[in-house]
């Protein structure tokens, strides 16, 4: 699919994300604006630091039954770049929001998204691989979008997630262990700049996560993190700064425990 395509199919083609309506469609349709999305190549900001993502203004409404709720209020802000970063929230603050936004998937109400950098879609949200798909087919179907060597991300993946003849059989098959198996090798067979995590579970047994933890730590000697999660000690095994979410509006501090210290007050 060509810049012209995806951009015909209502697909961003560039590293930016405006506001305007989803569209409706297939679930193939869906993960293919995920994917593409979150592939947008870096630019070059002449004259100014590097960042690494950028929001301008945007706002997020949803339609409730008693009007709109507005998720995120116009929000401005840069990420920058060399920080693994934990966004902290009460449950219904916007977190898994933000990490679509940030990924692509959901489009701002209002205001601009600009990424400078490659982003991975949000692990642990199942959304790398389509169910009806084989493992195979998956593998194949990314590695076109990223501009990969689809036999190099077969064998990577293949190997990782270990799942045997499950691999050639349709992804809705296998069980939530072993799709878990499935995304995770595949997000760790494309080289990104950042990767998004939200809610990062163990899968499999004691040497699957150690390779799991091994794999992800390799990746993260040269690219960045930004993550959503609960549990303190991920939090502190993989984040150097923290981000609270409340009331639309987000507020960095890099100091980790003064940020769960102020998470763990929220009403």
């Amino acid at each position: 699919m060509n810049t012209r395509q995806a951009s015909q199919n209502g697909y961003p083609s560039g590293g930016s994300i405006r506001p305007g309506k989803s569209r409706g469609g297939s679930f193939l349709k869906r993960v293919t604006s995920t994917l593409i999305d979150a592939r947008a190549s870096a630019w070059t900001n002449h004259g100014e630091p590097e960042r690494h993502l950028r929001f301008s203004n945007v706002t997020k409404l949803y339609a409730t039954k008693h009007g709109h709720r507005r998720v995120i209020d116009q929000l401005s802000l840069d990420f920058p770049r060399g920080r693994n970063i934990a966004i902290l929230g009460k449950n219904g603050a916007g977190k898994s929001t933000l990490m679509r936004m940030i990924a692509g998937s959901e489009a701002p109400s209002s205001g601009k998204i600009t990424r400078e950098t490659r982003i991975s879609w949000p692990l642990g949200l199942g959304v790398g691989v389509h169910p009806a798909l084989s493992a195979l087919e998956n593998c194949r179907f990314v590695a076109r979008i990223y501009n990969a060597d689809p036999r190099e991300v077969i064998d990577s993946v293949e190997e990782f997630a270990d799942v045997g003849a499950y691999f050639h059989m349709p992804v809705r098959t296998l069980s939530s262990g072993m799709r878990a198996r499935v995304n995770f090798g595949l997000s760790m067979a494309i080289q990104f700049d950042c990767y998004l995590i939200d809610e990062l579970t163990a899968v499999g047994d004691r040497k699957f996560q150690e390779k799991c933890r091994e794999a992800f730590a390799e990746r993260l000697s040269s690219a960045d993190v930004i993550m959503v999660s609960h549990q303190a000690s991920t939090v502190k095994s993989y984040c150097e700064m923290a981000a609270v979410l409340q009331d639309g509006k987000i507020r960095f501090y890099d100091s980790l425990e003064e940020a769960t210290e102020i998470y763990q007050g929220l009403a």
